[in-house]
């Protein structure tokens, strides 16, 4: 079976003016409802990430790549963006001082990357975790507990990127691989469940977990770029 390649774009959160001008109508006043620079940084580095990768990937011009947010699921403008016309799939996600881009040329993918915080992981496990997981986190040491969990999460996350389920989907439905071991859906006990899925963790950097998630059988070769 063909190897399917990943590209993976890390960048850290900026806001200049060369990045804003590749912004159209709509994204400008998102950007502009935005309360706290980090969070206009963070979204204008993405769209500028994505319009930068598809323009090398496509030879169109950034400045004249315009994105789709259509939801797959109830035709809402609250998806994943787009680009429309092209075979090629893309997902964006960031946090903290890290943005990452994974791009597919074919399957479904989504991508998710969490910084690492001192979140009541026992609380947020009822709302994540299926039982078999949960189960696993308690029996970690305390100190391997923050780390353990947001792998869980960034690896579901992603998987419902990909879907275009995001919210709409439980999590505690979809019982992954433990976060010592390969990355893996094991079961997705759930109407919204789909089949094959691949998982891959990503290299985020200390304090950071990261996960990609792709609609595919085919085994991944995942390449990313540096941080920085």
């Amino acid at each position: 079976m063909p190897v399917l390649e990943c590209a993976v774009h890390w960048a850290v959160p900026a806001d200049e003016p060369h990045m804003r001008d590749l912004l159209d109508a709509g994204e400008r006043d998102r950007y502009e409802r935005f309360l706290r620079a980090e969070d206009k940084a963070r979204f204008v580095t993405g769209r500028f990430l994505a319009r930068t990768v598809l323009s090398e990937a496509t030879g169109l011009a950034p400045g004249g790549i315009r994105f789709t947010t259509d939801c797959p699921h109830c035709g809402g403008a609250h998806g994943k963006p787009r680009l429309p016309g092209s075979g090629l799939d893309f997902s964006l996600s960031h946090s903290g001082d890290r943005v990452v881009l994974v791009l597919s040329d074919g399957p479904e993918v989504g991508v998710d990357v969490e910084r690492e915080s001192d979140r009541d992981v026992d609380r947020l496990g009822t709302m994540v975790l299926s039982a078999p997981e949960r189960d696993v986190l308690a029996e970690m040491p305390p100190d391997q507990r923050k780390r353990a969990f947001h792998s869980y999460w960034c690896r579901k996350e992603a998987l419902l990127k990909a879907t275009g389920h995001g919210l709409a989907a439980s999590m505690t439905a979809i019982h992954v691989s433990g976060p010592d071991e390969p990355a893996a859906v094991l079961s997705w006990d759930d109407d919204k469940a789909v089949s094959p899925v691949r998982l891959a963790d990503l290299t985020p950097g200390p304090g950071y977990a990261a996960s990609v998630a792709v609609l595919t059988d085919r085994p991944l070769k995942i390449t990313e770029t540096p941080i920085g």
